[in-house]
C-alpha cells in the first residue's frame, strides 16, 4: 500500500483550484482587461517564489459516495514569496468567484495573511478586487436573518499598521471591506482605467438620488485628490512595480532599520544651476521637484500622494545610499502653504506639527526660501537637535514682509502724502533687516550655505546619522 492515490486526489484538487471560477469568469476577467489572481502574484513577485498557504480550500461538493464532485476555491489567494530577492507575504482577492465579495471567503485566509506577517516580520502585499465582509443584500435572503456588522480580526489589520511595511493594491471596483483593506496601507495604488474605490457603490448612491458612473463616484482622480489613494498608475504591471519599489527604501519591520542602496552617485556632486534655482523676486514660484532630483542621488525619488495636499511635497530617497523620508514645499501651489487640503483645518495643521514634534529621528532641514510663523516652526522638532542649513535666499518672521507692513505701519502710510513711497522705504529698510545674515550673527539660524554644497552636506549628515537609527516599537504608531 501506497500514498500515491492521496497524491493524486491533492494534485486534482490543487487542480481544481487553478481553474479559480472557471473558464467563463477567467475570460470575463481578461476581456476587461484585467489580470486573475494568480498571474498578478506571478507577475509582482520573484520567479518560482511563491509558496501558496490553503490552495485546496474553498465549497466542496460530494457525491452520493462521498466522493468530490466540485470544488469553487476560496476567493482570496495568499503565501509567502520573494521580492527582489527579500521575503514578503502576498495576498490577493479572486473576482472570478462572486466578484471577489469577502462573504465568498474563507475568514480564516485572511486572518492567517496577516497573522502570518506579523508573526514572521515581512511585509505585506494585498492586492484588493472585492467588496465588503457582510455579504450582498441577497444575503438575507438566503441566511434569512440580517447580520449585524462586526469586523472580526481587524484588530490585526491595526497592529501590523505599526509593525510591518503594508502595501495594498487596487486592482478593480473596490468597496466595503476592500476599501478598508485598500485605505489601511503606508503605500496604496490604483490603476487609473481599472479601479474605482468606493464605500457604496453606484446603486446604493443611485438610490440616494445621484446617478453616478464608476468613476464620478470613486475613480482614481477623486480619490487621490481626496487623499483616500497614494498613487495611481496606467498598468498592473507598473503598480507592481510601484510595490517593489516603495518596499526598497523601507525594513520588513520596525524590528530592523532600512538597509543601506546602491552607492553609484558621488555624495559631493556640485550643481551649478542650484545657484539660481530661487528667484530674487519673491513674487515668483521656483520648481522644488527638480531641486530634489538635484539633491538626492540620481533616479531615487519617489514621491507619495502627487495630487493630494499639493503645497508639500512627500517623498522618499536616497543619500549616499541611505534611504531617507523627504517633506518640501511646492511653492507652485499657494506659495506653499498649508491649504485646506493640506492640513484640513487649523486643528489639523497643529495635529500635523504636533507628529513632527513627536519624532525621535534625525532632522535635517533646508530653509530655501519662505519659513513663517507657526507653520514655519514645523519645519522640524524643535524640541531636539536638528541640523540645519539656510540657503542666502532664505527669508523668516513672525509675518511675510508683503501685507504686514500694511498691518504693522497702517498709521505711518496713512500720514505719508505719499503713500506708495512710504511703502517702499519701510520696505527697503526692513529688507536689510531682516537679511539671513543678520540672523546668522546671533545664531538664530545656524548655517547659512552655498546652494551648490547642499548635496554634499546632506550626505555627510546621513552618514552621520545613520548609526543613530533603532528599530522597534514607536509610542505614536503609524496610522492609515
Amino acid at each position: 500500500m501506497t500514498w500515491h492515490s492521496e497524491m493524486d486526489e491533492l494534485r486534482r484538487r490543487e487542480a481544481l483550484a487553478e481553474e479559480l471560477g472557471g473558464p467563463e469568469r477567467v475570460k470575463r476577467q481578461h476581456a476587461g482587461g484585467r489580470m486573475t489572481i494568480r498571474e498578478r502574484i506571478a507577475k509582482l513577485v520573484d520567479a518560482g517564489s511563491f509558496h501558496e498557504i490553503g490552495k485546496i480550500a474553498g465549497q466542496a461538493t460530494y457525491d452520493a459516495n462521498n466522493d468530490l464532485k466540485t470544488l469553487t476555491p476560496s476567493n482570496f489567494v495568499f503565501g509567502r514569496a520573494k521580492v527582489d530577492g527579500r521575503p514578503v507575504v502576498v495576498g490577493g482577492d479572486d473576482f472570478t468567484v462572486r466578484g471577489g465579495s469577502a462573504d465568498a471567503t474563507i475568514k480564516g485566509k485572511h486572518l492567517q495573511c496577516e497573522e502570518m506577517a506579523y508573526e514572521l516580520r515581512l511585509p505585506l502585499i494585498r492586492m484588493v478586487e472585492g467588496s465588503g465582509g457582510g455579504g450582498s443584500v441577497k444575503t438575507i435572503e438566503t441566511t434569512g436573518r440580517a447580520n449585524v456588522p462586526a469586523l472580526a480580526g481587524w484588530e490585526q489589520v491595526v497592529t501590523n499598521i505599526g509593525t510591518i511595511p503594508r502595501v495594498a493594491l487596487g486592482l478593480g471596483s473596490v468597496a466595503g471591506l476592500g476599501a478598508a483593506h485598500l485605505a489601511a496601507a503606508h503605500y496604496s495604488v490604483m490603476v487609473k482605467e481599472l479601479s474605482a474605490l468606493f464605500v457604496a457603490g453606484p446603486p446604493v448612491v443611485e438610490r440616494l438620488g445621484q446617478k453616478l458612473s464608476k468613476n464620478e463616484l470613486g475613480g482614481w482622480q477623486i480619490q487621490l485628490k481626496a487623499g483616500a489613494v497614494d498613487d495611481a498608475v496606467d498598468t498592473e504591471e507598473e503598480a507592481f512595480a510601484r510595490a517593489r519599489r516603495f518596499l526598497s527604501y523601507l525594513p520588513s519591520s520596525i524590528d530592523e532599520v532600512a538597509p543601506r542602496g546602491p552607492r553609484d552617485d558621488d555624495p559631493a556632486r556640485r550643481v551649478d544651476w542650484l545657484m539660481d534655482a530661487i528667484p530674487r523676486d519673491v513674487r515668483k514660484p521656483y520648481k522644488m521637484r527638480p531641486i530634489l532630483e538635484t539633491l538626492v542621488d540620481a533616479g531615487s525619488l519617489f514621491e507619495i500622494a502627487p495630487l493630494y495636499g499639493r503645497s508639500i511635497i512627500t517623498a522618499l530617497a536616497r543619500l549616499d545610499g541611505w534611504p531617507v523620508a523627504i517633506l518640501a514645499s511646492d511653492p507652485f501651489f499657494y506659495g506653499g502653504a498649508w491649504a485646506a487640503d493640506t492640513c484640513q483645518t487649523v486643528k489639523q495643521g497643529v495635529r500635523a506639527m504636533s507628529a513632527i514634534w513627536q519624532t525621535t529621528i534625525p532632522w535635517c532641514a533646508v530653509i530655501v526660501r519662505n519659513s513663517f510663523g507657526v507653520a514655519g516652526a514645523a519645519h522640524r522638532n524643535g524640541g531636539r537637535y536638528c541640523t540645519r542649513y539656510a540657503w542666502p535666499s532664505g527669508r523668516w518672521g513672525s509675518l511675510p514682509l508683503e501685507g504686514g507692513i500694511e498691518a504693522a505701519y497702517r498709521a505711518d502710510l496713512d500720514a505719508a502724502p505719499d503713500r506708495a513711497a512710504k511703502l517702499a522705504e519701510i520696505e527697503e529698510r526692513l529688507t536689510k533687516l531682516r537679511s539671513p545674515f543678520r540672523s546668522a550673527e546671533t545664531f538664530w539660524i545656524e548655517e547659512i550655505v552655498d546652494p551648490r554644497d547642499t548635496r554634499r552636506l546632506l550626505c555627510e549628515w546621513v552618514e552621520l546619522a545613520a548609526p543613530l537609527r533603532r528599530p522597534g516599537p514607536f509610542t505614536h504608531p503609524m496610522r492609515p
